[in-house]
Order: structure tokens, then C-alpha cells, then sequence
């Protein structure tokens, strides 16, 4: 009796609540027709970003595109609170996507300007970063002597052998499945082909991929070239006399491999892998995987390694990483981390090259659009130099005491001396790559061609202090 008492109490609560529930309810719904203008629906799904198009001096117009946003929504950009697009209000089309420019002063800051996307529509909010660059004029071309000579599309690198008096270029076009590879043997007297070839087809696949190279060096003491396989994680050796293969490692043992340098003292291999906090060595008489070299950075993340420079005089390695804008010191003798050098003045830190006798360190920095030199002891930025947008890789010519940077994105080389002055800005076509030198004043750049009019293949060019 008394289950049977509760459960007819029980129902006829409910009953008489009912229109309470009904009530709140509606209440519930009225609040969310009418939401507060400031606080209304967040997206929480929000996937939409910004990026920048090209390179953007003061005074110019930013080429900017929007992805990833809901249809329809409204996208304010707001930069210290004021709209960077002045009145006009941007909306997502169909696809979630907009495109739209905007005005940069004459007399905006060079650099990393944070810019805060602000959605309507639903709301939310993210930040972008705009670069805006330093416009560094052409100069100093009269000091110098240049050449050039079309080789083939998708120049990455290039190496050059004292023993054989040839120089070695490593290309690779688009992205997976590549293709299109190949290894070349330059004359460096008038830049002609003296040989090429293919490299093989990667075993794991079926789709006509190619062990595509990338980072080259030469090993005049066992007359080899060595290649990263950027793409199929792994290396490979040929020989400099006819590029005929002499062995292709097994995929997946070095991790998104870039760089390779030799040290042919102690016949040794030294390979950055980007995304991945270790130099993978080889034997390079007995062409085996030794050891790794672990990189431990100063902060919480992983370094993620680019460039190499060797001395091989002193037994050290020099690199930098691309996300944690630090460089290192690798002890040869020991197999070992030495130093880390923190580069607050450096982000997306990539290039990098070694004055030995000078004790100075050289950093390239994309997203700062600078090279550092930096004290090798003490750690101290010696000199921070603009050069344009985009640096990617630089070199160290004992020669002439100069420093020569790549400056991709802004088609130039740059040319710096100890002092930390911008003695040259050399142009240098499109998207200049790769700097080599033969030791003797001679250097090696590869690039694309200055516009459509000019070769549709990427360039060799030879320059030379005159």
C-alpha cells in the first residue's frame, strides 16, 4: 500500500508540474531568440583561419585569404582594436573562404604584427600573425662578378668537390608521390651537365615515386656523394665518378631528413631531421646507422633541427631549430650535445653557418626576416641585421670574410661582413635556395628564374668577389 500511496503521489506531482517545465522552457527559448549581442552563440567548432599572400612591405597592400570558416559569417580583423580593412564588413562565401586586401601604412613597424580575427554569426576569435617586411634596395653588384646557366626545375642544393674540381646539385619537384629527381654533375669552368641520372623508384610503392633527393654533400675521401630522401625519410650514397648508386638505405630511418654534411677526417655523416630532436650519423667507409645525436632544448619543447654547419677543425657541429629559435653546439669527439644558445631575436630559425677562425656563429631567420651573429663563448647577439624577407640559408665564405644569405621570399642574396653591415644585396632571381662554395672565393647559388620571360627551369649561378 504504501508503493502504491508513492507512486500515485509521485505521478500526480508531475502533473502539476508540468506546466512549470513548460513554462522554463519557453523562458529558455525566449532568452535564446533574444541573445545578448555581446555574449551570444559561440562557435564551438570554430576551425577558420587568416594567412598573408606574398610579401608585404610598409606602404603596400596585404593580399589576405580566410579558410575554414562557417558560410556567412562575419569576419572582423582587428589590429590594436582598429579594423585593418576599414569599413568593410567581410563575409565567408559557400565555402568558408574570403580574400580580401588591406592597406598597410607607409609607416607601419617592421614585423610580427598580431591580428585578431573576430567572428560574428557565430562568434569567435583567433589571432594571426602579419609580416610585414623591410623593402631592402639592390646594391654593391659592381664588387661583384656573376654567371648563370639554366639546369633543370626543383634545384634544392649543391655541393662541390675540392678532389674533382665538379659541383653536385640535388633536385626534387612537387610534393607525393614525387616523380621528378634528379642528381647532377656540374662543370664549374662554364657550368655545363657533365652527368645526371634518376634516382631509383622507391621498393614501398606502387605509384612511380622516386627516391627524390634533397640535401647533398660530397665525400672526397671515398669519392661519394651522399643525399637525403627528404620524402621517403632515409638517405642515400652514390658514387661522384658516374652517380651510379652505391647504396639506398632502408625508408623511415631517418626522420624527414634535410641536411648531410661529411666529415671526412673521421668518416663520419651528420644528418639533421626536422620534427625530430636528433643528428642521425653514418659510417661513411662503412655505410652504417650509428648512434643518434640527442638535441635537448633550454624550454619544454623539442628542438626540431635545419641547417648544418660543420667545423671540422675543431671537431664541432653547429644547427638550429626551427621551433624553438635556439642553436647548438655538438661536441664531434664526444657525440654530444655541448652548448644551446637561446636566439630570442630569431623565429623559424633555419640557416645557419660557422666563422671558426672568428669564433661567430650566423643565423637565418624567416619569420624575422634577419640574420644573427652570435658569440660562439658567450652566447651574446653580436649584430642583428635585416635583410629582407624571408632568409632561408646562409653561408660563410672565408675568402672574402663575408657572410652570403638566401633570402627567398625576396629574390636576393645578401652579403654581410663581421661588422654586422649589409655591404651587398645581390639580385638573385626567384626564391634563391642554396649557397655552396669551393673554399677558393667561387660560390654556387641555386634559384628560379627571375620572371616567365626568363628559362622556365631553376638557375645556376656562379659569383665571385671581384
Amino acid at each position: 500500500m504504501q508503493i502504491t500511496s508513492f507512486c500515485i503521489r509521485s505521478k500526480l506531482a508531475a502533473r502539476r508540474s508540468t506546466p512549470w517545465i513548460a513554462a522554463l522552457a519557453l523562458s529558455i527559448g525566449a532568452l535564446s531568440a533574444h541573445a545578448n549581442p555581446i555574449f551570444d552563440q559561440p562557435d564551438l567548432e570554430f576551425k577558420g583561419s587568416v594567412s598573408s599572400q606574398g610579401v608585404v612591405h610598409p606602404g603596400d597592400e596585404a593580399n589576405l585569404q580566410g579558410r575554414g570558416f562557417t558560410p556567412g559569417q562575419e569576419v572582423k580583423l582587428l589590429r590594436s582594436g582598429h579594423s585593418i580593412v576599414g569599413d568593410t564588413i567581410i563575409k565567408a562565401d559557400a565555402e568558408g573562404a574570403f580574400k580580401h586586401s588591406a592597406a598597410i601604412p607607409a609607416d607601419a613597424a617592421l614585423g610580427l604584427h598580431p591580428v585578431v580575427v573576430q567572428t560574428v554569426n557565430p562568434s569567435a576569435a583567433t589571432v594571426f600573425e602579419l609580416k610585414v617586411s623591410p623593402a631592402v634596395p639592390l646594391a654593391g653588384a659592381e664588387a661583384f662578378e656573376t654567371r648563370s646557366a639554366p639546369i633543370t626545375t626543383g634545384l634544392y642544393q649543391s655541393a662541390y668537390s675540392a678532389k674533382n674540381d665538379r659541383l653536385y646539385l640535388s633536385s626534387s619537384v612537387g610534393r607525393p608521390p614525387v616523380k621528378q629527381s634528379e642528381i647532377l654533375k656540374i662543370v664549374p669552368e662554364d657550368l655545363s651537365i657533365e652527368a645526371r641520372i634518376t634516382p631509383e623508384l622507391d621498393a614501398d610503392r606502387t605509384d612511380g615515386q622516386v627516391q627524390a633527393v634533397y640535401g647533398i654533400a660530397v665525400d672526397d675521401v671515398n669519392d661519394t656523394v651522399w643525399v637525403t630522401n627528404t620524402r621517403t625519410n632515409t638517405a642515400a650514397v652514390y658514387k661522384q665518378s658516374d652517380l651510379s648508386l652505391v647504396k639506398q638505405f632502408p625508408n623511415g630511418i631517418v626522420k624527414h631528413a634535410r641536411d648531410v654534411v661529411i666529415d671526412e677526417r673521421a668518416h663520419r655523416a651528420y644528418m639533421s631531421t626536422v620534427g625530430s630532436n636528433e643528428i642521425v650519423v653514418f659510417d661513411t667507409q662503412k655505410l652504417e646507422q650509428l648512434p643518434a645525436i640527442t638535441l635537448s632544448s633550454q624550454g619544454r619543447e623539442a628542438p626540431s633541427p635545419m641547417s648544418l654547419a660543420l667545423d671540422a677543425d675543431n671537431a664541432k657541429l653547429y644547427t638550429i631549430s626551427l621551433n624553438t629559435n635556439e642553436a647548438f653546439v655538438i661536441d664531434l669527439e664526444k657525440q654530444s650535445q655541448e652548448k644551446v644558445i637561446a636566439l630570442p631575436q630569431a623565429r623559424t630559425a633555419s640557416g645557419v653557418a660557422v666563422a671558426p677562425k672568428q669564433n661567430v656563429l650566423f643565423v637565418a631567420a624567416q619569420r624575422t626576416d634577419n640574420v644573427l651573429l652570435v658569440d660562439l663563448d658567450s652566447g651574446e647577439i653580436l649584430h642583428n641585421v635585416s635583410v629582407g624577407a624571408g632568409p632561408l640559408n646562409v653561408l660563410w665564405d672565408e675568402k672574402s670574410q663575408q657572410a652570403f644569405v638566401a633570402t627567398r621570399a625576396s629574390g636576393t642574396v645578401a652579403v654581410i661582413n663581421l661588422d654586422g653591415e649589409l655591404v651587398a644585396n645581390l639580385d638573385a632571381g626567384k626564391q634563391p635556395n642554396h649557397i655552396s662554395t669551393d673554399g677558393n672565393g667561387n660560390l654556387y647559388l641555386v634559384h628560379k628564374a627571375k620572371d616567365a620571360k626568363s628559362p622556365s627551369t631553376d638557375l645556376l649561378t656562379h659569383i665571385r668577389l671581384k
